[in-house]
C-alpha cells in the first residue's frame, strides 16, 4: 500500500462536496475522457515525486519522477499534462498522458518528462500559469549580496511541446509563493508578513527587466508568509512563523479579498479585526505551512506542511471559525512543498 494512503473515507466524503468545484487557474471545463475529476496534486522535497489525491475515489497515486526535490506543480486538463519545477535539475518538466496513468492499476508509476525547459532556474519555489505562460518564482540571491533583498520571476512560453524561457524579471524583494488573480500576479514577500501585486504582469513585463511591485501591503498577525491561494474572492495566506519551529504555523482566511486589499494604501497594513480569520494552535498540525490551495465551493483549505511530523498534506473543511481546529485530513508526505487543486465540475 502507498505510504500516503490515509483516511480514504474522508477523501471520498470530501470528494462529494468537491465534484462541483471549479479549478481556480485553468479555464478548462472538461478532461480528455469526459470523466468527473477532482484531484489534489502535491510535490515534495524528499524524493521529488508527484502525489495525486483523488477526491472522488479516495485513491492516492504516486508518479515517480526523475527529480529528487521539487516545488511548484500544475495540472492542465486541456493538454492532460503536469508541469513541475525541479529543484534538483533547476528546470521545468512536463509529464503527459496523466489521465491514462491515473486510470491504471498501479498506485506507483514511474514517469519521464515528455519535454523540459532549459536548466535556467536556481532555487524555484512556486508556479503560476496564465494562458500559455508559466511563471516560476525563484528565491536565489540575484546580486550576490545577501544583505540586499531580491528575487527573480522566470517567464516560460508553452508552445508545440516546448517550454522556452521568454524573459526574466528581477524583483527588489525575496520571493516564495505566487498566484495569478486575473492578469495580476500576487507574490509573497519572503521573510516578511507582506504581500505584493504586479498589475498586468505578463503583458507589462515582456523583456528582461528589474521591477518594483505595483503595490505592497503588510498582513497583520503573520510573522512570515510563504504560501497563498485565491478562489472566488477569498485569499488564503500561510504563516510559517519561525522556520526552526515545527508547531508555530498558521494560515489566514481573507474573504472579500479584492475589496480589502484595494482599501489599504501602498505600504499600509491590513488589520486582523473584521478582515481576517486566523487558524493556529497545537491541534492544527501546522508548523511550516509552505503552500496552500483553496476550493471555495466546498470551503476547503489545503495545506502543504513541510515540517510538522516530517511533512504532511492537510485539509481543513469549514475553517471559517478559525482558532485551534484540527484538520479534517492529516496525511503524511515527507517534506511536502507545493499543491495544486483541480476539478472539472
Amino acid at each position: 500500500m502507498n505510504r500516503n494512503f490515509l483516511k480514504i473515507g474522508f477523501f471520498i466524503g470530501l470528494g462529494v462536496s468537491l465534484i462541483t468545484s471549479c479549478d481556480k487557474d485553468d479555464d478548462s471545463t472538461d478532461n480528455p475522457e469526459n470523466l468527473e475529476s477532482t484531484q489534489l496534486y502535491a510535490s515534495n522535497n524528499n524524493d521529488g515525486n508527484i502525489t495525486v489525491y483523488d477526491m472522488v475515489s479516495g485513491e492516492v497515486n504516486t508518479l515517480a519522477t526523475t527529480s529528487t526535490m521539487a516545488e511548484g506543480v500544475y495540472y492542465d486538463a486541456d493538454t492532460d499534462e503536469i508541469i513541475q519545477a525541479s529543484r534538483s535539475s533547476n528546470q521545468l518538466n512536463a509529464y503527459t498522458g496523466i489521465t491514462t496513468l491515473l486510470n491504471g492499476t498501479s498506485i506507483n508509476v514511474s514517469v519521464s518528462a515528455a519535454f523540459s525547459s532549459e536548466s535556467s532556474l536556481e532555487s524555484p519555489r512556486d508556479i503560476a500559469v496564465k494562458d500559455d505562460l508559466v511563471v516560476v518564482s525563484d528565491n536565489a540571491d540575484v546580486d550576490g549580496d545577501e544583505t540586499t533583498a531580491d528575487g527573480r520571476l522566470f517567464i516560460f512560453t508553452r508552445s508545440n511541446g516546448n517550454l522556452t524561457l521568454r524573459n526574466t524579471v528581477v524583483t527588489d524583494f525575496a520571493l516564495w509563493g505566487i498566484e495569478f488573480v486575473g492578469n495580476d500576479l500576487y507574490a509573497v514577500v519572503d521573510k516578511t508578513n507582506q504581500l505584493a501585486v504586479f498589475a498586468n504582469f505578463t503583458a507589462t513585463n515582456t523583456t528582461n527587466t528589474t521591477v518594483s511591485a505595483t503595490k505592497t501591503i503588510a498582513i497583520e498577525g503573520i510573522v512570515r508568509t510563504h504560501g497563498l491561494a485565491y478562489d472566488k474572492g477569498t485569499m488564503i495566506l500561510t504563516d510559517v512563523g519561525s522556520a526552526m519551529d515545527d508547531a508555530d504555523g498558521a494560515f489566514h482566511i481573507i474573504s472579500d479579498f479584492d475589496s480589502k486589499f484595494n482599501g489599504v494604501s501602498d505600504g499600509g497594513i491590513l488589520v486582523v479585526a473584521n478582515n481576517q480569520t486566523r487558524v493556529a494552535g497545537s491541534a492544527t498540525s501546522l508548523g511550516n505551512p509552505v503552500a496552500a490551495e483553496y476550493d471555495a465551493d466546498s470551503n476547503t483549505v489545503f495545506i502543504a506542511e513541510a515540517a510538522n511530523g516530517g511533512g504532511k498534506v492537510l485539509a481543513f473543511s469549514n475553517a471559517d471559525a478559525g482558532g485551534n481546529i484540527s484538520p479534517s485530513v492529516n496525511n503524511s508526505l515527507s517534506k511536502a512543498s507545493s499543491l495544486y487543486f483541480y476539478s472539472n465540475k
